[in-house]
């Protein structure tokens, strides 16, 4: 498979459930999720936030007891040893050691091995007490299934990640989330997390696949509710059961994607920029992709 040929293709939003500090349980559930998926002709599948530990960490050490470094760690490893074997790409999150810094991370992986990861930048709640903040800034990875970024939950309420990500010409935003209910959310209302991923799609001509999980930890229910948004902003599928594990599926194709970005033949939501009085790519240097 290669970009050049714009193909359709399966993509899976793999909703778990996982036990707090049990990698090993946590890795193999997700492996064979993993070969389930991949069983079903999926192509490229995401994990939730902090796939391999769960999410209620009670204290900064405790997470460094549970952490890997990536791509060299267990947990990594492993996933690109999947990829390898079943042919799909796989995004998942975990909890990332380097020195002395720890970071709520993702990474993708493919056929053909590690290709890059994203650390979480906008933290949330006790988060701030255990992890560090992102310092990897917004980067894009080319794919032969297109091109490639990654978030993290709480990151999703942040319009400027999004549009960084578009504008250096993204085609898929996978996001590994642990989503938890929001306040004064109505029941008979889409989840605040599911009307923003909608809006940001829409706006950026996005594809965007969010794998949540479910359950409560020590605690804290999580919402469940996971999605795949296609990139004029509508639901391709989900919302995904808000107790229940599954693997939520859509197919998403890369040359309709980039058509989208046209709404009609005089509007193009990035030619109509107004970089005359604002800066398309928000003061950072990352490279601009030019359309």
């Amino acid at each position: 498979m290669n970009e050049s040929s714009f193909p359709s293709y399966k993509v899976a939003a793999i909703q778990t459930n996982p036990v707090m500090c049990d990698k090993t349980h946590n890795t193999q559930d997700i492996v064979s999720k993993l070969e389930e998926a991949a069983a079903q002709g999926v192509i490229l599948a995401v994990l939730p936030e902090l796939a391999n530990t769960g999410y209620m960490f009670s204290s900064r050490e405790e997470a460094y007891e549970y952490a890997e470094a990536v791509p060299d760690g267990e947990f990594a490893r492993t996933l690109i040893d999947v990829a390898k074997r079943l042919k799909i790409y796989i995004v998942s999150g975990v909890t990332e050691v380097e020195g002395e810094c720890l970071y709520n991370s993702s990474f993708l992986v493919g056929p053909h091995g590690y290709i890059g990861k994203y650390r979480k930048n906008h933290l949330w709640g006790d988060e701030n007490l255990i992890f560090e903040p992102g310092d990897l800034g917004m980067p894009v990875y080319k794919t032969p299934i297109g091109r490639i970024g990654m978030i993290i939950c709480f990151d999703g309420w942040f319009p400027e990640l999004y549009r960084l990500a578009s504008m250096q010409g993204a085609d898929i935003i996978c996001c590994s989330t642990n989503w938890v209910p929001m306040k004064g959310q109505p029941e008979d209302c889409l989840a605040m997390s599911n009307i923003l991923a909608m809006g940001a799609a829409h706006s950026n001509a996005l594809n965007i696949i969010c794998a949540d999980r479910c359950g409560t930890e020590r605690g804290q229910p999580f919402i469940g509710r996971s999605i795949v948004v296609g990139p004029e902003g509508w639901l391709l599928a989900g919302p995904a059961s808000e107790t229940e594990e599954c693997t939520l599926t859509a197919s998403i194709n890369i040359k309709t994607t980039r058509e989208a970005r046209q709404f009609n033949k005089l509007t193009n939501i990035f030619r109509d920029r107004r970089d005359d009085f604002y800066d398309p790519m928000l003061g950072t240097q990352m490279p601009l992709t030019h359309w």
